[in-house]
């Protein structure tokens, strides 16, 4: 029986189906752990998550049985055990579960036994349900190993705690939102720890896998409570913690303990991890931005910059058919500054053309008629562009347009990828005066001014009844994330006219949302799985 345990968290990032690759991944760990006595890996790591109804082919089950053997046989060295998550068939049902590696074998497994079913989490409707786990034994001694779910409800530690867990190992696949990782501290990992007395190790992963992305932040608690090793947000790496039996059991001693990373910054980062990774596994030789000047569209060029680099974007500067020229000095003062490459692409000519040939004018109730046409002759000229290069065309739109259905159908389903699509005008505000003034830790883009005041002063539009954006936002902020109904919005202090308008116009707007190009989560409530309505319906509140 030890007296010291060495237990290696590796948070990692992953690709979803490229089971190989994850396996060397894991393997690329173990030897970076060397000394460790376990090295633990996140939920489902070996098939990647959230693998959907990809996990519902035989072929891919079984090509994850065949890599775990893989794993398995390399345990059998003096390197460390392992503890890795993927997908298992038993008695003819398919469970999310763990493995013990070790000493050459598949030591134990045990089946995740809470399966989330809300959100973007849709497990019942591809697992089945474990028994409650017992422990796994491991050097003489008794861990527990909840996975994710299993610890947002008391049971299952508590039940672990029944059968001698002396410390929890609960890996991960928790995707990022505004505010989740006190939620995870606070909210969860100290309760099982408060309740039971024992240690719990989180282990999260990191990266982005179409609209999610996780934003790692592993971390250690103590039974009683104390936070005594925290990993680095939005970065991969392998945390080395030392744990110490002591009369009252295993406790972890103080380790690195990382800083969380601060607001706004740690949207930003959700947006460039979750870009980068999308734009890497879709195969494409870049990424192509409409720079027009306005203020979604200058974010959207840093970002891109940020998650790949200047060499792998290009800005297409695409002035509007009004303010035309301060919008292209603006878009070639940022181009310049984020140093990526340029194509000035002039439509106003032929977008006047056909204006006029289809009698539409930018004038009474025609006007809105006359901008959409406009935005989509843009956007397929644009998505041309991006073709040619082999590159994804990237969507400026915010949740803010999104809502109010201010994207033209053909505009948003031209581009590959809408990295704003969960951020409301008011977040895309504050980010772009951050990075005015910082860098994000891991982004690939220059340090300095990047936006010229015009582009910070510049606002979107507003629908009628409404004059400030912030309210606006915070009037879709409570008819989206927490579906407040008219009255209740109206008893918040907001107009019951503009009310109608703007609710008349998120529901018509369904069908352009499902035609619109994924987009990172940030928020408890995206437009996507998330919040799934009807595309026609006549419920109005």
């Amino acid at each position: 029986m030890l007296d010291t345990f060495r237990i290696a968290l590796g948070q990692l990032n992953q690709s979803v189906g490229d089971i190989g690759a994850n396996a060397d991944s894991i393997l690329a760990a173990r030897r970076e752990a060397r000394g460790a006595d376990l090295v633990v890996f996140p939920e489902l790591h070996l098939i990647g998550y959230p693998p959907e109804d990809l996990v519902l082919k035989p072929a891919l089950v079984e090509k994850a049985a065949a890599q775990l053997e893989r794993l398995a046989e390399a345990s059998g060295d003096d390197g460390p055990a392992m503890l890795v998550g993927s997908a298992f068939v038993r008695d003819g049902a398919l469970h999310n579960g763990v493995a013990l590696l070790d000493q050459g074998r598949i030591a134990a497994v045990r089946f995740k036994h809470e399966l989330p079913n809300y959100g973007t989490f849709d497990e019942m409707r591809l697992f089945q349900p474990g028994p409650l786990p017992e422990p796994v034994i491991l050097r003489g001694t008794m861990i527990g190993v909840p996975i994710c779910e299993d610890i947002w409800r008391p049971e299952v530690c508590r039940h672990l705690a029944d059968f001698g867990a002396e410390m929890f190992i609960c890996i991960n696949g928790s995707p990022y939102e505004l505010n989740k990782e006190a939620l995870r501290i606070e909210g969860i990992a100290r309760r099982r720890a408060s309740d039971t007395g024992i240690p719990l190790a989180y282990l999260n992963r990191v990266g982005g896998q179409d609209e999610l992305v996780f934003d790692g932040g592993s971390f250690v608690v103590n039974g009683d409570g104390q936070l005594a090793a925290r990993a680095r947000d939005w970065e991969e790496q392998v945390l080395q913690t030392s744990w110490t039996r002591t009369a009252r059991g295993w406790r972890c001693d103080r380790g690195d303990l990382a800083q969380e990373t601060p607001q706004p910054e740690t949207i930003y980062c959700a947006m460039v991890l979750a870009l980068r990774n999308f734009v890497e596994r879709s195969s494409c030789e870049g990424v192509v931005v409409g720079l027009d000047g306005a203020r979604d569209s200058a974010l959207v060029a840093a970002l891109a910059v940020d998650a790949l680099g200047g060499e792998c974007v290009t800005l297409a500067l695409v002035p509007p058919l009004t303010g035309g020229a301060q919008a292209l000095e603006d878009a070639r003062i940022c181009a310049q500054r984020l140093g990526a490459r340029c194509r000035e692409i002039t439509l106003d000519a032929r977008i006047s053309e056909a204006l006029e040939a289809l009698d539409v004018c930018f004038a009474g109730p025609e006007r809105e008629a006359g901008e959409r046409l406009a935005a989509r002759m843009g956007a397929l000229v644009l998505g041309a562009f991006a073709e040619s290069q082999g590159a994804m065309l990237l969507s400026s739109a915010t949740k803010s347009d999104f809502s109010l259905g201010r994207v033209p159908s053909c505009a948003s389903a031209t581009g590959g990828y809408s990295p704003l699509k969960d951020a409301y005008a008011t977040t895309v505000a504050k980010l772009v005066t951050w990075r005015n003034s910082a860098v994000p830790h891991i982004g690939l883009g220059p340090e300095g001014t990047i936006f010229p005041a015009s582009i910070l002063a510049h606002t979107p539009p507003l629908p009628t009844g409404v004059d400030d954006a912030a309210r606006l936002d915070a009037m879709l902020f409570g008819l989206v994330e927490h579906d407040k109904s008219i009255d209740q919005m109206v008893a918040d202090g907001f107009p019951r006219a503009a009310l109608r308008h703007i609710e008349e116009r998120l529901h018509a707007s369904e069908a352009l949302r499902r035609q619109s190009p994924p987009g990172v989560k940030l928020s408890p409530r995206n437009f996507g799985r998330d919040r799934r309505y009807p595309i026609t319906h006549a419920f109005r509140s």
